[in-house]
């Protein structure tokens, strides 16, 4: 007889990367949390954490490290918040809205930023990918790592901005589908739930983006004391990255709502010939069912209603004129 083991899955870890850096940008050896304050008291070494959806002890732990402010730890512990940069003394905390694809739907998250004149501290929550990859391609340039923390910054919002490209080209793909859809001969209800679908989460996507522009135009001119100048620039990419994927998600949302408008006067333009063709045969039947019903009145005296050829006559006048009416309907387009 086997024994059976019961096993939990072991829990994500909350640290992700925990990494030094010289002062000529290359990487030392990983340190743990509680080595960052001695790394911090060697002369121009800047540190770079990744956390993921950490707990308030892990987060307590950090904000001993780095002196982070309470107001900006006590946001970080709830991961609803707005996009924002709030400024704490010579240090920066800024929120991010993130999106990527999760089982074929987009799932957005959010990354709170702590940034100060010689530590980078990341905490991803909900859908995020990981930034192993923007931290990977930084270190292989380690003369740019040298500027310091606001450089691994940038990285950072440059690879948040691009993850946001795979998404708007998904969303034109879906969208030049359902404009197809839209011109065909028989109304679809899922047509209209897919709109309404697409729309819901374009307007999603445009709340993650629209408060870059401003947040990037901050770092661009202000805050001297943690943006080095010589990474401004850098900024300036992301921010005309930023732009791009506003004004597609603005162009694709006018562009989704004439396509529900134009779907519901499809339906409305197919109700209505439906209508007219239903009067149509309505009318045609109207007529002999009129005429039928003057001859058989219980009248006495009724023209031609005693003679041999009444009855055929009858009938052919009653062809003759269905037969004008609905040459007339078909002329008009109603048939």
């Amino acid at each position: 007889m086997k024994l059976q083991v019961e096993t939990t899955p072991k829990a994500a870890p909350m640290v992700i990367n925990c990494v030094a850096y010289q002062a000529n940008g290359e990487r030392m050896p990983d340190i743990t949390v509680e080595q960052i304050s001695d790394v911090l008291q060697l002369p121009d070494t800047f540190v770079w954490v990744g956390l993921h959806e950490p707990n308030e002890a892990m987060l307590d732990k950090f904000q001993e490290e780095f002196g982070l402010h309470d107001l900006a730890i006590e946001d970080a512990h709830h991961a609803h918040q707005r996009p924002k940069i709030e400024v704490y003394g010579d240090s920066l905390f800024i929120v991010l809205h993130t999106a990527q694809f999760v089982g074929g739907k987009i799932e957005f998250g959010e990354t709170h930023i702590f940034l100060g004149p010689r530590y980078l501290l990341t905490v991803r929550h909900g859908a995020s990918l990981t930034y192993a990859v923007a931290r990977t391609r930084c270190e292989k340039e380690p003369e740019l790592m040298a500027i310091g923390p606001s450089y691994a910054l940038y990285s950072v919002m440059d690879f948040i901005v691009d993850n946001f490209f795979p998404i708007v080209s998904q969303f034109q793909s879906e969208l030049a589908e359902l404009e197809t859809d839209i011109f065909e001969p028989n109304y679809k209800r899922v047509t209209i739930q897919r709109l309404y679908k697409l729309k819901r989460e374009l307007v999603n996507l445009r709340l993650a983006v629209s408060p870059l522009q401003d947040m990037l135009n901050q770092l661009v001119r202000f805050h001297p004391t943690v943006i080095r100048e010589d990474v401004r620039p850098y900024f300036r990419d992301v921010f005309d990255h930023a732009v791009r994927v506003k004004e597609a998600s603005d162009t694709m949302s006018e562009m989704l709502s004439a396509a529900m408008s134009v779907n519901l006067a499809m339906v409305a333009v197919g109700q209505g010939e439906v209508v007219k063709r239903l009067a149509s045969w309505a009318g045609l039947l109207g007529i002999p069912t009129l005429m039928a019903s003057w001859y058989g009145m219980n009248f006495a005296h009724m023209p031609e209603l005693a003679g041999r050829y009444s009855y055929f006559t009858f009938v052919g006048i009653t062809v003759v004129v269905v037969g004008i009416t609905y040459i007339l309907l078909k002329k008009v387009k109603w048939l």
